[in-house]
């Protein structure tokens, strides 16, 4: 079948061609194409009938003229060569090399149309991922194997969060941790950003990157995921690594979805997204996990734009119902100048409660973020009231809330872009904030441990107030 080899195709329509009278060919198969000056192209096998077959065209269609267009189907699926030696390296869209080093050799040859990991082959998450920023170790636990997306909006500095949480990250107690980066449709500006400061950084070495830039043919934002995807599953379970996989932006992803599902003639389902949506999407999150024969593990952190903020959007409501837990971005608060601008009661991890306190973070995690949780909701309630009756007319405990409010914003939330900060002290910043309040307003966590953390340290002179200066 490698050598056979037809010429003319019946029609071109967008980033599609339709070939006629072709046997033996399957779903996903992939295609050499080329047009009369003899310049070659690759294309994939995405529909099949007796008596033709579609072909999706990566590089586009332009130029080609159907009598003298020589179509070749090459009887294998998309693939990606892998070995040790792609840690460190960057890749386009399509698996090419754009760092200049060349090909990788001395490896395997995966499909990239992997599967999701089978439940009964599944490990429970567990293990505390550091990430650096006190919102997220403290209060959106990552832990190791989890699917945690960031829900993000236009203009906000979800780009920088996810450099930060790239450089960052590590599995608390083992050396051996990577990080596949993968941008999907993102500006030339944020790629020349991403390589920059992960190469700056230092820890380039230890992270795969792949970049789909926005002038980059449709098709590809399809394929970049999956490339990233092998990638992390070759060094998570064959080198038994830890591996994080970033993928930004994947709005892009389901808006080339929707661009390929109008070429095809698909009936559109919400807001014109493919009726598949869900279970394609599903394909890509359930990737993630930790196998119960194997010694690595993936862990994922997808990030999308909200159209219009809208949370119910069909990309954050489907992305939520698929993976554990989200990260919300909050424009006000980005506004407020805060960073990273986490609104901490919009977003939660659902793993976490099984995998912090003893013998993972500090015993006093669980009940520490719990206060946290609540005193901080209770914020949100004073400052309505205050909206109403004015700050003045407010009582000393309801001052004290909105003194907190804002001390918890300014100093834990907020943090510097280069600071990388300890669980330990995320968790001690928190008892200092909550030394503010009255103790008959601390409800979620034992008499003992406010001994230990804010009558202890006021009676040896430690509670000097939160300093978020204390960097590693």
């Amino acid at each position: 079948m490698i050598n056979t080899e037809y010429v003319g195709i019946q029609e071109v329509n967008g980033p599609f061609i339709l070939v006629e009278g072709v046997r033996d060919v399957s779903y996903g198969e992939m295609v050499d194409i080329r047009d009369t000056r003899g310049n070659l192209r690759r294309g994939r096998v995405i529909l099949i009938s007796e008596k033709a077959c579609l072909i999706q065209v990566f590089s586009g269609t332009q130029d080609l003229v159907p009598a003298t267009t020589r179509v070749r189907f090459l009887d294998r699926f998309l693939e990606f060569g892998v070995s040790p030696q792609i840690l460190g390296r960057i890749f386009n869209g399509l698996g090419e090399p754009r760092d200049g080093c060349g090909t990788v050799y001395g490896g395997r040859t995966l499909n990239v149309n992997g599967q999701p990991i089978n439940p009964m082959a599944r490990q429970y998450p567990r293990d505390f991922i550091h990430t650096g920023i006190s919102s997220l170790d403290t209060l959106t636990t990552l832990i190791r194997g989890q699917k945690l997306p960031i829900f993000s909006g236009n203009g906000l500095p979800h780009n920088r969060l996810a450099v930060q949480i790239a450089t960052q990250s590590r599995l608390v107690g083992s050396d051996n941790f990577a990080v596949v980066f993968a941008g999907v449709g993102i500006k030339h500006d944020d790629a020349e950003f991403f390589q920059r400061h992960l190469i700056e950084s230092g820890t380039i070495r230890n992270i795969v990157m792949f970049l789909n830039l926005a002038d980059d043919p449709v098709i590809e934002r399809i394929a970049t995921p999956r490339f990233a995807l092998t990638t992390a599953e070759y060094l998570a379970f064959e080198l038994d690594m830890h591996v994080l996989i970033i993928l930004t932006d994947m709005t892009n992803y389901c808006e080339a979805l929707r661009e390929l599902g109008v070429a095809r003639g698909e009936v559109p389902s919400r807001k014109g997204y493919p009726a598949y949506m869900y279970s394609d999407l599903a394909s890509l999150y359930e990737r993630a996990g930790i196998l119960t024969d194997r010694k690595g593990s993936l862990t994922q952190l997808p990030i999308l734009t909200m159209p219009n903020d809208d949370i119910t959007h069909p990309i954050p409501d489907l992305t939520g119902f698929i993976t554990e837990g989200q990260i919300v971005l909050s424009r006000a608060l980005d506004a407020r100048g805060v960073y990273p601008p986490v609104e901490v009661l919009m977003s939660l991890s659902r793993l976490m409660k099984d995998s912090i306190g003893k013998g993972y973070t500090r015993e006093d995690h669980p009940d520490l973020a719990s206060q946290i949780f609540a005193s901080y909701s209770r914020v949100q309630e004073i400052k309505a009231l205050a909206g109403v009756v004015g700050e003045d007319e407010l009582g000393k405990t309801d001052q004290a809330y909105l003194a907190f409010g804002r001390d918890f914003e300014k100093l834990f939330v907020n943090q510097g872009f280069d600071e990388n900060r300890e669980i330990e002290l995320s968790l001690d910043l928190c008892w200092q904030l909550l030394g503010a309040l009255p103790e008959s307003e601390l409800t979620r966590v034992s008499q003992s441990e406010i001994k230990e953390h804010i009558k202890g340290k006021k009676e040896t002179g430690l509670q000097a107030g939160p300093d978020s200066s204390h960097t590693k």
